[in-house]
């Protein structure tokens, strides 16, 4: 096992770094500067620059528009574009539909949507969960009834993080309510947004954004073209698109940028007349979270280097989401404490927080779901004990 970068790789790093700063525009820099919030316009913009490039797609294959990168690349520059603090480009079409459409999709869904997800022309949400079946999602009960030429989708899908943007929304739907098993009689859809009986609803989160959505399906009608895969598959659908870039879940870059925010706060703060940093024990609590993030960096190169011999992911990616989003709310939860009071920004005079650190509540609040979205932390640790522990089952 070879966890160390070539040489070639380290000046693709170095590639990946120039590329970042001369394209990202002076307005988008000045917000990554701050670690600000991208407007949704402003998150499609970097798409359309990067997808110019030919980076929109690292992990798509060079058939389909992508770079056709090894595991090692893919890794560098997800972690570069995470500590330039560049917008995160939205991962339901990119990350999500787009592989599996490659992987299962017909010929017809292939030239209809892939190109369109590639240059940012259409944008996609993701219609999983519903208000009684989030983390046992095989509960769902958005039906889709067969109408000959088309299906008729009635029901309800909640946490469809920014459906107000989307112009398609990919959703499991059950196709055959007297399947004997829950996951059975479930298929793979792909629905207009703009359909007739469509109604989509965001609300407000505690980090004061409209990340989140309700959405409704009354009649809505769906060509049978879009059903992906074959009729009552779709949690094999399912369990594949959680396959894929299972070797960037981690988050490493998040947790490191965010770690550097950490310092920078402690280094900017005053208490009793010295800095933050200069405080023993503050300073102990950062080199004991630094530590954790570097073991978890260890961890996830033995992904990438097993993923470079074509090794595919297996019950250990859940270690790497387990550990990776707990670090990642560890270092937010820093932030907030070395600011203080400054961290109740909703209640602050203008001015008296520095604009760099404006963001850190509304980015603390939004990682409280990093330990829930694609799979919670209870289930990781299922899969820990019973696929790499060995444990009975429950």
């Amino acid at each position: 096992m070879d966890i160390s970068f070539s040489a070639e790789h380290e000046a693709f790093r170095q590639e990946v770094r120039d590329y970042i700063t001369g394209a990202l525009p002076p307005e988008l820099a000045r917000k990554a500067e701050a670690d600000a919030e991208f407007e949704h316009a402003e998150v499609m913009s970097w798409h359309r620059i990067l997808a110019q490039k030919g980076w929109a797609a690292p992990h798509w294959p060079k058939q389909h528009g992508g770079p056709g990168w090894d595991a090692a690349r893919r890794f560098i520059f997800s972690e570069e574009i995470e500590l330039s603090g560049a917008p995160r480009l939205s991962p339901f079409g990119l990350a999500m539909v787009g592989p599996l459409i490659i992987q299962f999709g017909s010929d017809y869904q292939k030239q209809r949507f892939l190109p369109k997800i590639l240059a940012g022309e259409e944008v996609w949400c993701q219609g999983y969960s519903e208000p009684n079946a989030g983390s046992d999602l095989a509960s769902l009960q958005l039906r889709a009834e067969d109408r000959g030429d088309h299906f008729l989708l009635n029901g309800q899908k909640t946490w469809t993080t920014y459906a107000q943007y989307a112009d398609f929304i990919f959703v499991l739907a059950r196709t055959n309510g007297e399947a004997k098993k829950k996951q059975e009689g479930i298929s793979f859809i792909l629905c207009d947004m703009s359909s007739e009986g469509l109604t989509v609803k965001p609300f407000l989160t505690t980090g004061g954004t409209h990340a989140f959505c309700e959405t409704w399906f009354e009649n809505v009608k769906v060509p049978k073209e879009h059903l992906v895969g074959e009729l009552n598959q779709g949690w094999t659908m399912a369990k594949a698109l959680l396959g894929h870039e299972r070797t960037l879940v981690a988050g490493i870059g998040i947790s490191s940028r965010a770690l550097l925010r950490a310092k920078r706060i402690a280094r900017d703060t005053m208490s009793d007349g010295r800095r933050l940093l200069d405080d023993p024990v503050i300073r102990q609590e950062i080199a004991a979270l630094e530590l954790r993030l570097e073991s978890l960096k260890m961890a996830n190169f033995r992904a990438i280097a097993g993923a470079q011999l074509g090794h595919a992911p297996g019950p250990e990616s859940s270690i790497l989401k387990l550990r990776g989003t707990e670090i990642q709310q560890a270092c937010f939860d820093l932030c907030m404490k070395l600011m203080g009071m400054n961290s109740l920004t909703w209640f602050n005079e203008p001015g008296t927080v520095p604009d760099r650190e404006h963001w850190v509540p509304s980015a603390f609040n939004y990682m409280r779901a990093a330990t829930i979205y694609a799979g919670s932390n209870e289930i990781q640790k299922n899969i820990i004990a019973k696929l790499i522990l060995g444990l009975p089952s429950a």
